[in-house]
């Protein structure tokens, strides 16, 4: 593993390059609003969007999660700019690549999960997007998309629907439309129509949707009682859900939690294209057509609550007992993210030496003390170098509730689960993994841990 001194060098002449890119610009802060967060994609042709705003998903599922991402796609996504890359002139390209059965293509999350207007304003979310630019037989198969996800989905994968999806923009086999969808409650049935969900569609105006750009906005309105949600093209109002249509249960679990986190991605195959065309794709489908993405931005109507620049990831609130990805921290300090080729793919989180930390907000143990700890680690440290991994709560100088010691596992990407034990632990904590080494050194990297009884 190269030094983190080496590793930052590099990171600072990427951002040195950066500079001479073409400027591309999120449009005006709207009067009576305030900017949330954006990204306007700029950056040198061939690099990946922004670590810091996104986070790369790869592989078939998320880790321990449904097979297919859970709705039957054929792809495998992947960080190979290949398929994911900015394009020099502020724009951001998802290419699906392939033929037959067999394709690539790329998904990205933001890392903020608290997307949520504070009560009684509006949040706005908007994105200016072209779809694939493919239509007929050649598209069958493309599914591109814009939405956004609950924050309880991240480190459960299985509580979907209940915890929402706002489905901002959705487009299938190059049909000229947009669909607007909510999805929510129980599937199957329950009252968002499940799997369907309640949605809307129409034509993109003046030119198609895979021509030319068009914005889609979605509103999320606390200002109104019943709350609304609405949906929009080019300005144009075609979808919206009122609070009044669901129980109170179904509302709370949905709009309840800590907010957000918005996803761009373009599928290949799967149930909403193959339930207008058949098994798609077919051997008529071409390769290489990319949903292009100009900027997405969220405001906040009047002043707002929510910070813009937050410091750290989204907020937690996670199962203990669930698999806890380490790259989705809530605060760290030392280390760096980065492409792992672990069981499921994603990223790790590396240069990890004496002293650093991760910290995960909302750990939650339950009623039933948890007793053992484990996580997924490699090293590739030279012979002699080793150090422990810890948990404590609260505080990255709190004492230790247990920890194990991990030495050389044959390379950075060689992976193995190790046990531990911790202190019997129940109710809800701040978790810190730090970690310690007699060393300057980095002896570590954590893909995932996780607590048991």
């Amino acid at each position: 593993m190269p030094s983190k001194y080496f590793r930052r060098l590099a990171a600072t002449a990427v951002a040195l390059l950066a500079v001479g890119a073409l400027v591309a610009a999120v449009p005006p802060t709207p009067t009576g609003w305030s900017l949330v967060w954006s990204d306007d994609f700029n950056g040198p042709s061939g690099s990946l969007p922004s670590s810091a705003n996104w986070i790369v998903d790869t592989g078939h599922g998320y880790p321990g999660g449904p097979g297919n991402w859970g709705t039957g796609e054929i792809q495998n996504y992947t960080a190979d700019p290949a398929n994911l890359s900015l394009d020099g002139s502020g724009n951001l390209r998802i290419t699906p690549r392939g033929s037959g059965q067999n394709w690539t293509s790329a998904r990205i999350e933001t890392r903020r999960a608290d997307f949520k207007p504070a009560d009684g304003r509006v949040l706005r979310i908007e994105g200016r997007i072209q779809m694939p630019n493919v239509t007929g037989d050649a598209a069958l198969g493309y599914w591109p998309a814009f939405w956004a996800l609950g924050s309880p989905y991240r480190g459960n994968y299985w509580n979907w629907p209940g915890i929402g999806e706002f489905d901002i923009m959705e487009n299938v086999n190059g049909v000229n439309a947009v669909w607007a969808v909510l999805h929510c409650g129980v599937n199957p049935g329950g009252p968002c129509n499940e799997t369907s969900g309640l949605g809307a569609s129409r034509a993109c105006p003046g030119s198609t949707c895979q021509s030319a750009f068009h914005t889609y906005r979605f509103e999320w309105d606390r200002s109104l009682s019943p709350n609304q949600l609405r949906w929009y093209v080019d300005g144009q109002q075609f979808h919206s859900v009122s609070q009044s249509q669901f129980d109170a249960g179904t509302w709370t679990n949905m709009t309840g939690h800590a907010g957000y986190f918005l996803l761009l991605n373009v599928a290949m195959g799967g149930a909403f294209p193959n339930a207008l065309a058949g098994p798609t794709p077919t051997a008529a489908t071409v390769s290489g057509r990319p949903m292009v993405v100009d900027y997405v931005a969220v405001w906040q109507s009047g002043g707002g609550t929510q910070p813009t620049d937050p410091p750290t990831n989204p907020p937690g609130g996670v199962d203990a007992r669930s698999t806890i990805q380490a790259e989705r921290y809530q605060a760290q300090s030392g280390t760096m993210v980065e492409t792992t080729t672990d069981t499921g793919g994603g990223q790790n989180v590396g240069a990890i030496a004496n002293g650093d930390w991760l910290r995960f907000d909302g750990v939650d143990f339950g009623a039933t003390a948890a007793r053992q700890f484990s996580a997924r680690v490699a090293s590739g440290a030279a012979g002699g170098v080793s150090g422990l991994v810890q948990v404590r709560l609260g505080s990255p100088t709190a004492p230790p509730i247990g920890d194990f010691a991990i030495a050389g596992t044959g390379g950075w990407q060689s992976w193995r689960t190790v046990p531990g034990t911790i202190a019997p632990t129940s109710g809800t904590h701040t978790v810190y993994l730090t970690f310690t080494s007699g060393q300057p050194a980095d002896f570590v990297n954590v893909n995932w841990f996780t607590f048991a009884t």
